[in-house]
This record gives C-alpha cells, sequence and structure tokens, in this order.
C-alpha cells in the first residue's frame, strides 16, 4: 500500500440495521432517557448507545415475529439501564473535586493536641507556685473567681490579677498559642 492510498471499508449488513434503529427510535428513546437521567444529556447520550449495543448483542429480539415493533423491547431495555446506572450511582461514594478539598475546614488531629497538651503542661510549670494554682483551678478546673478566692482565703480581685498575670507569662513562655490565651 502506498501513502495517498486509503482503505475504504463497507459496512455490514448489522451495522445498516444499527443505523436504521438508531435513525428510526434514537429521539424516543434519548427522550425516555433524558427524563429518567433528570435532564442529565450526556448520560442519556450513553445510555442510547448502550441500548443500541445490547440490540445489536441480540439480533434475534430485534427480529422476533412475536411483535410488530422493536420499540418496546428498546424502551425497556433502555430504562432498565438507567436503573442500573443510577443504582450503580446511589451505590458508591459521591465523587468530591479538588475545590471542595481545598476549602475543607481543617481539624487538628489527636497528635497535634495531644503535643499543645505537653507545650501547656511545661509551660505551666515555669509559673510561681501562686499563679499557677489560680490559673489551675479558674481555667483547668472550672471555677470561679469567688470560688477560687474562697479556695485560696484570698480577695476575688487578687484571683483576678494573679490569673491575668499568669496569661501573660504564659504569652511569652508559649508565643504560637497566643491568640489562644486570650
Amino acid at each position: 500500500m502506498t501513502a495517498g492510498t486509503t482503505l475504504s471499508r463497507v459496512p455490514t449488513t448489522a451495522e445498516h440495521e444499527l443505523a436504521a434503529l438508531q435513525r428510526e427510535h434514537g429521539r424516543p428513546l434519548f427522550a425516555l432517557l433524558l427524563r429518567l437521567c433528570d435532564g442529565d444529556r450526556q448520560r442519556a447520550e450513553d445510555l442510547v448507545q448502550e441500548t443500541l449495543v445490547r440490540a445489536w448483542q441480540h439480533p434475534e429480539a430485534l427480529r422476533a415475529d412475536a411483535f410488530d415493533s422493536v420499540r418496546p423491547w428498546l424502551l425497556t431495555v433502555a430504562r432498565r439501564l438507567a436503573i442500573d446506572a443510577r443504582r450503580a450511582r446511589q451505590a458508591r461514594p459521591p465523587e468530591v473535586g479538588d475545590a471542595v478539598l481545598e476549602n475543607a475546614r481543617v481539624i487538628a488531629d489527636h497528635a497535634e493536641r495531644s503535643a499543645a497538651t505537653l507545650d501547656v503542661r511545661e509551660a505551666v510549670k515555669t509559673l510561681t507556685p501562686r499563679h499557677r494554682e489560680v490559673l489551675v483551678l479558674v481555667y483547668f478546673q472550672g471555677a470561679s473567681v469567688a470560688e477560687a478566692a474562697a479556695t485560696l482565703g484570698i480577695p476575688p480581685g487578687t484571683v483576678k490579677s494573679r490569673a491575668y498575670y499568669a496569661l501573660r507569662a504564659l504569652r511569652r513562655v508559649l508565643p504560637g498559642y497566643a491568640a489562644d490565651l486570650r
């Protein structure tokens, strides 16, 4: 064969029959599948092609003398394909695009929280005992200022000032956590 020659293929009888099926029944198939696919044209077109492939694979159904038209058979096959496609989509989790992942909120995992807890524990050890006991009572045990004052036997104003200075000292020791200590 030379570079300028091309092979022309002669369509087979089955291909002629398939083209005729497409011309005669393609629009009603597409209309049905478009409704069954909730208006998704691409999916409906794919299912029309799959229906015609099934017809091509089962020529005995198309030539049966039991019915006048093949359209009911084609519509039944198309309907069943649409149902199978819908079930297949529902059986697997929905696909997530990259944009969804980029905009997803990042949640700190257990390891990060544990590391932060260790950092705070070490920083609390650097406080004076008087500041530490107020901080533990008010922030870690959830006591009110009045309850902490009664427990420690000091005025509420002293509890407030010690808590303020304790947090200020922690901000210096834990600069990366400064926003959390306000």
